[in-house]
């Protein structure tokens, strides 16, 4: 077990080959500037040396409540450019991460935080959390991909009624509208979130990470242009080690049989 200490943003590598990346700005986790800025290096150095998955968590009372409000200035432009700028430019670095991302959610995660959790591929939730997009409720909009994420995950009337109200979502409605995969006691949050990541982290990952790419990158593209990128990425599965292993495993054992080795 290894870690890495900066102010607002650590990363504790776990057994099973899982990287918990765990925020910690007293006493909302707000998404200041700073914090979105280590959260950046953090995720440059998770695809410098690639653990099998990784769980991003808020700690055991919160998620993160948002962006850092106190960092606004209606009467300044420039203010407004570069907190869209940051968030983007981190959470597009997450969301790009060739390996499974889990957000272990607790008590809210709200507008900026609500986004981080979005920039992730799954989401495991507290029974008692809320996630909303509340950006309306200030005069503004999502500003770190709300209005694009939250409606290509659960559609856009239901977006739309989300974001235009600024209405906080339990766990339970959350999970109905797939917001949450998955709904587990507060105190239950990590250890669920890790061990999916386990065993995600077991499986075929250069395959996985191609599939991430083919799915996110095609929902962008014409059918035809997602189905070339499809042709393209499947053909380079196909030199991998693990696609030997588990073709040769298949052959000889049947399928779920392979033990991948993640190259």
């Amino acid at each position: 077990m290894s870690s890495h200490q900066r102010s607002f943003v650590s990363v504790e590598r776990v057994s099973g080959n899982v990287a918990v990346v765990t925020l910690n700005r007293p006493k909302m986790n707000a998404l200041s500037i700073a914090l979105l800025e280590e959260l950046h290096e953090t995720v440059e150095e998770l695809r410098a040396d690639l653990p099998g998955a990784v769980v991003v968590y808020g700690g055991e009372r919160i998620f993160a409540a948002g962006a850092d409000i106190t960092e606004f200035d209606p009467e300044d432009a420039s203010v407004a450019h570069r907190v869209t700028e940051q968030f983007h430019e981190t959470l597009s670095a997450l969301a790009g991460l060739p390996r499974v991302t889990i957000a272990a959610i607790t008590g809210y995660a709200l507008g900026g935080g609500c986004e981080l959790a979005l920039a992730c591929d799954f989401r495991v939730v507290a029974s008692n959390a809320k996630l909303g997009q509340p950006e309306i409720l200030l005069g503004i909009i999502p500003g770190g991909g709300g209005t694009q994420r939250l409606s290509r995950l659960i559609g856009t009337a239901r977006a739309k009624e989300l974001i235009l109200t600024g209405r906080q979502v339990g766990a339970e409605e959350a999970e109905a509208i797939g917001l949450a995969d998955k709904v587990v006691p507060a105190e239950k949050v990590l250890e669920e979130a890790v061990a999916m990541a386990t065993s995600y982290a077991k499986g075929a990952l250069v395959a996985q990470g191609l599939a991430k790419r083919a799915i996110d990158e095609g929902a962008n593209l014409s059918i035809q242009d997602g189905l070339a990128l499809e042709r393209e990425l499947f053909v380079q599965a196909f030199a991998t080690q693990d696609a030997r292993i588990g073709i040769e495993s298949f052959k000889e054992y049947g399928p779920g049989r392979a033990e991948f080795v993640g190259r």
